[in-house]
């Protein structure tokens, strides 16, 4: 699955995309950012604060209790503002 960064994950995470194999008990999109977070410290940092990063499943803006099912890609990035 590839995943996408945007604005300051972008920057804190230094990329703005990859590709990752999460294990099958990932299921969810917070299982996914638990199982990153888990994994890499940047990400954990990243997430800390996970109401203020929105998300979306295959160009669909989604919650984060969003099954992943068969995503090809995933896009993490802030809220938007408009003007």
């Amino acid at each position: 699955m590839k995943v996408l960064y945007f604005a300051w994950l972008r920057e804190r995470l230094n990329r703005g995309e990859e590709t990752v194999s999460p294990p099958k008990d990932v299921t969810t999109i917070v299982d996914l950012m638990d199982w990153m977070a888990k994994n890499d410290e940047g990400f954990e940092l990243a997430f800390e604060k996970r109401s203020l990063i929105k998300t979306a499943l295959d160009e669909n803006i989604v919650d984060h209790d969003t099954p992943l099912g068969e995503a090809k890609t995933i896009a993490f990035f802030p809220p938007m503002t408009g003007g």
